[in-house]
């Protein structure tokens, strides 16, 4: 496949791309938030269950912005060199892992309460 020009390149592709990480980057800003108000705002009987529900969602929100921007950066490259876009596993770890994160947040609550 044949290298494209930057003025070959769609400018609405680009700012496509720039909205999708924009979008990865609210889900990472809320998922810190998520875990920060759940440091302040609940109340276990235990730090260890504090620890537990409050601290997944910082790291998971933190990875989350790193990954936006490597995905931002690969697909900017990607549409300019006119090669396929990688298809991303990233969507399908996110919505297992805050899965298996809300039963245990569900089953913190429920022990300490």
């Amino acid at each position: 496949m044949e290298a494209a020009d930057d003025e070959d390149l769609d400018y609405r592709f680009s700012l496509a791309n720039e909205r999708t990480f924009l979008a990865w980057i609210r889900t990472s800003l809320a998922l810190v938030a998520g875990g920060v108000a759940a440091a302040k705002a609940l109340h276990f009987n235990h730090e260890t269950w504090r620890w537990i529900v409050s601290a997944p969602p910082v790291a998971l929100g933190s990875a989350l912005a790193v990954e936006a921007v490597f995905r931002w950066r690969t697909y900017e490259s990607r549409m300019r060199a006119g090669a396929r876009l990688p298809v991303g596993r990233g969507l399908a770890i996110l919505g297992f892992t805050l899965a298996i994160y809300a039963v245990v947040a569900l089953t913190a609550t429920i022990l300490d309460g």
